[in-house]
């Protein structure tokens, strides 16, 4: 009995360890941007998540996106497969996923659409051909279990629109579209957006890391869990109750994610319906979070599910000030 009372300081100290966040293996400085595109780069689409429908023609006008821009467009062996939800079995979306990264003639991979199911596929994959020649990852929703990874390998990676934002052609998402030519340009993105009247004050200038809640809180604890300390925190979600934000937010506080903040950016927040289960809106339950963290807070920020997404350079350092009469973001 000795022994086990000798062993359990340790495990005290174990478990008060996990509730810490992971640290990133890479240090954000560290963080390495892949070349800019040029033009007759390659451009490969894959599904690693949910399964494609080739008659929507969304792909068909990322094509002409694309070629317009003067990329060439390339599609994954397996991007029209199918197995229930999924863009084919995992093994089939192992193989693009990694077909992807080893391509040295591709310069950057879009995502055509989210859904679920990149987790399924990450434990396996070899990066040592793309260490050799690294390339940009596009994409959003789901995508951000990719965009984690890339980051514990060192990389940035891009928040942006997919393919299946264009299934509808729509003018408010004209803005969403121009910033990711500019992200292709190798242009600097600059917005300049309405204030929110719960917007916290403040300037920051940090890397921004983050993307959608309910993907961030699913890897809690593993290796591929983000440290947000120090960074520029951006999240987004859609399709959740209040509830279950107020759950999601609560497991992100409880391990310190709002505690050493430079500043909070929240995206689109959608609700699944317009309820009052807990009595609280979403900025409410996250201003009780960090209203007095003393970083700056934008809400409402033209990025996540909604039809205005626009680009977000993931681990690149930005520029945010918030004034109540005006929101900037720079990168």
């Amino acid at each position: 009995m000795k022994s086990v009372y000798l062993l359990l300081p340790l495990f005290i100290l174990t478990v008060a360890c996990k509730s810490l966040p992971v640290n990133d293996t890479v240090p954000a400085t560290r963080w390495k941007a892949p070349a800019h595109l040029k033009p007759g780069d390659t451009v490969l689409y894959i599904a690693p998540a949910g399964y494609v429908i080739e008659e929507k023609g969304y792909m068909q006008r990322a094509d002409s996106l694309l070629r317009l821009w003067g990329y060439v467009p390339k599609y994954a062996p397996h991007l029209y497969s199918q197995y229930y939800i999924f863009g084919g079995n995992d093994s089939l979306r192992h193989q693009d996923l990694q077909h992807a990264l080893d391509d040295p003639e591709v310069k950057a991979i879009w995502c055509a659409r989210g859904g679920y199911g990149s987790v399924r596929i990450i434990d396996h994959l070899d990066f040592s051909k793309f260490h050799k020649h690294p390339k940009w990852l596009i994409g959003f929703s789901d995508i951000t279990t990719l965009h984690s990874l890339l980051h514990q390998k060192g990389y940035q990676s891009v928040h942006a629109i997919m393919p299946i934002s264009l299934t509808h052609p729509n003018p408010d998402r004209k803005a969403a579209v121009q910033s990711l030519k500019d992200f292709f340009e190798g242009k600097d993105l600059h917005y300049e957006i309405t204030p929110d009247s719960l917007n916290i004050t403040g300037k920051a200038h940090s890397e921004v890391v983050g993307g959608n809640i309910s993907l961030l809180v699913s890897l809690l604890g593993s290796k591929y869990q983000i440290n947000p300390a120090g960074k520029i925190l951006f999240l987004e979600d859609v399709g959740e109750y209040t509830y279950s934000y107020d759950r999601m937010l609560y497991a992100l506080k409880n391990v310190g994610y709002f505690d050493h903040l430079k500043g909070l950016i929240i995206g689109g927040m959608g609700v699944k319906k317009d309820d009052d289960f807990i009595g609280e809106t979403i900025k409410q339950i996250i201003l009780k979070h960090v209203k007095d963290k003393g970083y700056p807070v934008i809400f409402n920020f033209p990025a996540g599910h909604v039809v205005d997404n626009r680009t977000i350079i993931l681990g690149k350092k930005a520029k945010i000030v918030v004034k109540e009469d005006k929101v900037v973001f720079e990168q």
